[in-house]
């Protein structure tokens, strides 16, 4: 009997109750809480009507900021940080609470989160100051969570990758030895009647170097659709500047481009200088990190757009030709997020990987691996095939 309750009080609260769903269950408590709080949001009114029963379930959030207010401390209390967010983004794609974001009351109610970010940064010019505070604090949580989340695995990997990458063929401890290349070099040296490789040659890494060993040029459209992939990149850049043996630059671009590298110290301060929304022009973009780049052969360019070209398309393609030819590690991500598979530019995808630059979509906990593989000249495309849970190139992101 227990069980049929639960049952039927569950499908209660998908189904939004009246006449229509069937399970004739009431809702009480907490419960009647967390349906209201759902039927102001995809309820009749929230898709936009006035009120009308809609399976019963009624309700809607208006114009009003106290009551959305309200309504952001309800569902905060019912449903965990995860669900929240997704409401949140739902609410303002549905209900056009844009507008609202704007009043500092409003934002100390949200639960700061990426999406809740992006569509910040894209109202950064027509914010009142009295609510720029607001922003900036829910910004500043954000990414201080994103910075717990992956700094420290990035500077592991990146750090690793670059010991790894610089050998040496007189290892002075055991430790230094790097056993898997020394077994490789040796495998002519193999006695089978022993069963083991006699080595004539040990691979080293080469440790605590202190002088620039990778330059790392980080471009990223600004787009109103990459917005969680510049949230992402920003903290990603600022640990990248971090690393000593790096030399990073971050520049985001739209129809212009702006080099943001002196502001990698505070990320806070990046992302409200970038501009989301408007055109797109890739190539003005690579021109402008061409420059950037002093040491080719030891340099990764990671360029993170959806390639919707809005500039000259065969000079952005002869310039990524240009930079594999000189010896740039060039990557092409469709999206830094954990959102899947985005829309981009199937002919720019399948035309970068015609001539060896697979473009793919990569997830932000993925990211330092794929530094590391990078750093260490690692085939990509393969690096993403064996990696990530879709195949790189135009046919999948």
């Amino acid at each position: 009997m227990a069980d049929q309750d639960e049952r039927l009080r569950r499908w209660r609260l998908v189904l939004g109750g009246g006449d229509a769903d069937g399970t004739g269950h009431g809702l009480r408590g907490a419960d009647a809480g967390m349906d209201a709080a759902l039927a102001a949001l995809y309820g009749q009114e929230g898709r936009g009507g006035r009120g009308e029963r809609a399976g019963g379930r009624e309700g809607g959030l208006g114009a009003s900021a106290p009551r959305v207010a309200r309504w952001l401390g309800d569902i905060r209390t019912y449903f965990p940080a995860t669900v929240v967010q997704v409401m949140q983004k739902d609410a303002i794609e549905r209900l056009n609470l844009t507008r609202l974001l704007l009043e500092p009351e409003m934002l100390e109610a949200v639960e700061p989160d990426v999406h809740l970010v992006g569509t910040l940064l894209s109202l950064n010019r027509v914010m009142p100051d009295q609510a720029r505070e607001s922003a900036r604090a829910v910004v500043r949580a954000v990414v201080d969570q994103l910075e717990r989340r992956l700094a420290q695995k990035t500077r592991a990997a990146v750090t690793g990758a670059l010991d790894r990458s610089a050998r040496n063929n007189r290892p002075k401890r055991v430790a230094d030895i790097d056993w898997d290349r020394t077994i490789r070099a040796n495998l002519k040296n193999y006695l089978p009647e022993r069963e083991t490789v006699v080595p004539s040659r040990l691979v080293g890494y080469a440790r605590r170097q202190r002088a620039v060993q990778r330059e790392v040029v980080l471009a990223i459209d600004q787009s109103g659709s990459m917005a969680a992939s510049v949230v992402y990149s920003s903290v990603f850049g600022a640990v990248l500047a971090s690393t000593r043996s790096l030399k990073t630059s971050l520049v985001v671009f739209d129809t212009s481009v702006a080099d943001l590298t002196d502001q990698l110290h505070d990320p806070v301060e990046l992302l409200f200088g970038t501009q989301l929304g408007g055109g797109t022009d890739i190539n003005r973009a690579i021109a402008y990190c061409q420059g950037l780049i002093t040491r080719p052969t030891d340099s990764i360019f990671v360029l993170i757009s959806d390639l919707y070209e809005g500039g000259i398309r065969q000079e952005m393609l002869r310039r990524v030709a240009a930079m594999t030819q000189a010896g740039v590690q060039v990557i092409v991500l469709l999206a830094l997020s954990d959102e899947g598979a985005p829309f981009y530019d199937h002919e720019n995808a399948a035309a970068l990987a015609a001539m060896g630059v697979p473009a793919f979509a990569c997830t932000p906990d993925a990211f330092p691996d794929l530094m590391a593989a990078a750093i260490e000249r690692r085939d990509i495309g393969r690096w993403a095939e064996r990696n990530l849970s879709v195949r790189p190139g135009p046919a999948a992101p």
